[in-house]
């Protein structure tokens, strides 16, 4: 069943989803999403502490979780942290 899950986004990421050039969030996985779930993805404005009124949903196509990846060791993590990767 899919779900709606509501998150702030700042201006000047929002305005990059808009265009089509951010294709990915990155979110403290404390929140369960699923593929199939739709964001709605709020503009938020950081300093007037207000939402600006400008909203966009999107349908979540993918989601990988970090906590437990036997890819790097927390020392490495530690010392580089992650990037995230958009390819099209």
């Amino acid at each position: 069943m899919k779900k709606k899950i509501e998150k702030k986004v700042w201006p000047k990421y929002f305005q990059t989803i808009i265009e089509g050039k951010k294709t990915w969030e990155l979110r403290l996985a404390d929140f369960d999403v699923k593929e199939g779930d739709i964001l709605i993805l709020k503009e938020w404005d950081p300093e007037a502490k207000e939402y600006t009124g400008r909203v966009i949903e999107k349908e979540v196509t993918y989601v990988v979780k970090t906590k437990g990846l036997p890819f790097y060791s927390k020392e490495e993590v530690d010392k580089y942290g992650y990037q995230i990767i958009s390819f099209k």
